[in-house]
């Protein structure tokens, strides 16, 4: 595929619930597919309203084959039923969402994949390769992916069409349980969708969320050796805000190590860091890894469990962490953590049954007393580092940060096969 010199968002025909077949919108939308803690936020989500998006995202079946086929049956029954409907026409839609002191608007549209797209951060080839399989069954893009670009953050170009859009009537308003308020308008006027191009082909964006999904927009093109630029496998799902004007927040994943108790995860670590007992309580270890200078985690056994690593051997450091890398890189928690602690200390297979990731510290901890297992809980890297990286082509280590708020799934899906873009 060959690359344009800027963004290019078009419209499509989105697939929404009908309010009056569901119980309520609140009660059929989701978090995003990695951020569900499984399995008790699945099964929350499905006892939630029989129709929940998280029937689709996350289906369960005996075998990965069984569960994609699974979610395109489902998606097929419940567009056959009219409990998912296509709006008339193809739009842009721009979304809000509101709380916790927390303003965000995007535009959410089908992103042209030969794009100027940074990513940030690696992937996990059996996600893309599962990923790909559930989108490929149902030919559809479920959840949107997070980007951001750097906009003038004053009322032209797409954000001067934002603005004045949300001064009508949305289509949807709702308010999911963590206290956000989502609102969803439909921009179709010929003018304002030639205003937001105009802009967007003078941008780039950077992956904020969804490295995974993105990698899958791009394989499913790639096998489809057939599908031209104008196909609807040429562009993918996604929110896209101008941070100059609504600031992305950054937060840590942490990491839970299923396989490796907590005794020798402090054992192995002995002369690598310097390892000291915290008080039992987890607000407080946070705020000690908050304050800690330099290099540092907290390894958790369980909710009363705590110890903060930190000044980790400079020798090791050298031996351990590729020297091709720029200093900023090589300074990251994220790194020192896969290249020192996973690869070196600990030998933990990079392998999604030996690592787990979790954004919430809470069930990180939760999750490692159940499994007997460690939790290494980490801190936020800062949107600016991320995209000096991201412009220099630098990726970090795969699930270094969360930047939200995420967009909820289940507002509007985007089909393939008569989507209409």
């Amino acid at each position: 595929m060959t690359s344009t010199d800027g963004l290019r968002l078009l419209p499509f025909r989105g697939l929404r619930y009908a309010p009056d077949r569901v119980s309520s919108l609140t009660a059929v939308t989701s978090p995003p597919y990695d951020v569900v803690v499984r399995p008790d936020g699945v099964r929350e989500l499905e006892t939630s309203d029989p129709y929940n998006i998280v029937r689709l995202i996350l289906p369960h079946a005996a075998d990965p084959a069984a569960r994609h086929r699974q979610a395109a049956d489902t998606l097929r029954h419940w567009r056959d039923e009219g409990i998912l409907t296509p709006d008339p026409e193809p739009a842009l839609y721009v979304y809000e969402q509101r709380g916790g002191g927390v303003l965000q608007r995007g535009l959410i549209g089908a992103l042209r994949l030969d794009g100027p797209v940074l990513p940030h951060e690696d992937v996990i080839p059996e996600v893309v390769a599962d990923r790909a399989a559930l989108m490929g069954a149902a030919a559809a893009n479920f959840e949107p992916l997070l980007l951001s670009y750097r906009g003038e953050g004053t009322g032209n170009g797409a954000t001067a069409v934002i603005e004045r859009t949300v001064q009508g009537p949305p289509l949807l308003a709702t308010t999911t349980e963590d206290g956000f308020a989502h609102r969803l308008w439909a921009v179709t006027d010929p003018a304002e969708l030639a205003a937001v191009d105009a802009d967007l082909a003078t941008r780039r964006a950077l992956i904020a969320d969804g490295h995974h999904r993105w990698a899958t927009y791009r394989r499913l093109y790639e096998q489809r050796p057939d599908a031209g630029p104008g196909s609807p496998w040429a562009s993918g799902l996604v929110l896209l805000v101008d941070t100059a004007r609504y600031p992305l927040q950054v937060r840590a994943i942490h990491r839970v190590l299923p396989h490796l108790p907590p005794a020798k995860a402090l054992a192995d670590v002995a002369g690598a860091f310097r390892a000291r007992r915290l008080p039992p309580e987890l607000p407080a270890a946070l705020e000690a890894l908050a304050k800690t200078p330099g290099t540092a985690f907290v390894l958790s056994a369980g909710p009363d469990s705590f110890h903060l690593l930190d000044r980790p051997d400079p020798g090791l450091l050298d031996r351990a962490i590729r020297t091709d890398r720029p200093a900023q890189w090589r300074r990251l928690d994220a790194t020192v953590l896969h290249s020192v602690l996973l690869d070196e200390v600990w030998r933990i297979p990079d392998h999604p049954f030996d690592i787990g990731y979790l954004h919430h510290a809470e069930a990180a901890v939760a999750q490692a007393a159940r499994h007997g297992g460690t939790a290494v809980l980490m801190r936020a890297t800062s949107e600016e580092t991320v995209r000096q990286l991201a412009e220099q082509g630098v990726t970090m280590p795969r699930k270094s940060t969360s930047f939200g708020p995420k967009p909820a799934t289940g507002l509007v899906l985007r089909t393939l096969d008569d989507e209409g873009s």
